[in-house]
């Protein structure tokens, strides 16, 4: 019977022939554990159809990235901000930020990603980890509101910014990880910071590996979530 491991290796080796998946664990949350891509791939160039069929269909969960971990961090660091709490990752890739809310005590974690894929690897690291994680393919499948919802690695794409918004709409306390903005709009305010490098490491640019933590801690005027939108 194939593992967990293995199953996410062949659905990758789709976009990455000889592709590994191995268990890695966290250099900032040792606690964690993620079935990622392994740190010797690519062993030779990429061929173009590789390059291509990346282009359409990246393998975000495959990697973990700065934002995630610098986040995870901070909760496992200030567990009081999720314990008992109902929390919504959006855009969880790995998983690793809704993990880490599991660990420290959330009453509910749903981690949310467009790809099914994505989804399938949420899980299988959630088990990994002995917790569980619920997962959804759109907002529209998390009903209700969240008392947190958390976000790492999304403004990447300027396209993203509506989503503050929306957090805001749905949640009166928001904490979003990024190392694209130095900083957010009101009502986010930055808590904190942290840096890592993604793993595996795809040898970014220095200023990628240093990440700000902002969260909104309250209900907004409708006023500041009408300004939600400029950034620097």
């Amino acid at each position: 019977m194939m593992s967990t491991g293995q199953n996410l290796a062949v659905q990758l080796r789709r976009l990455l022939k000889d592709a590994k998946i191995v268990e890695t664990v966290m250099p900032l949350t040792s606690d964690i554990r993620l079935y990622l891509l392994s740190p010797d791939y690519p062993q030779e160039a990429l061929t173009d159809e590789e390059r291509r069929v990346l282009m359409d269909e990246p393998p975000f969960w495959a990697f973990c990235w700065s934002s995630g971990q610098v986040l995870a961090q901070w909760i496992r660091g200030f567990r009081e901000n999720v314990s008992g709490k109902r929390i919504l990752d959006f855009g969880s890739g790995s998983g690793i930020a809704a993990i880490a809310a599991a660990l420290s005590g959330a009453r509910e974690v749903i981690a949310l990603d467009t790809d099914p894929l994505a989804c399938e690897a949420i899980r299988a690291n959630a088990e990994l980890n002995g917790v569980t994680v619920a997962t959804a393919g759109s907002l529209d499948l998390a009903a209700g509101d969240f008392d947190v919802i958390l976000a790492a690695d999304i403004l990447y794409d300027r396209d993203n910014l509506h989503l503050l918004q929306m957090f805001i709409e749905r949640s009166k306390r928001v904490i979003v990880a990024d190392s694209r903005v130095k900083q957010l709009p009101e009502p986010y305010e930055k808590i904190g910071n942290g840096a890592a490098v993604t793993c595996p490491d795809l040898d970014e640019p220095e200023e990628y590996r240093h990440v700000g933590i902002f969260a909104v801690t309250g209900m907004a005027s409708d006023a500041a979530v009408r300004n939600v939108g400029k950034i620097e």
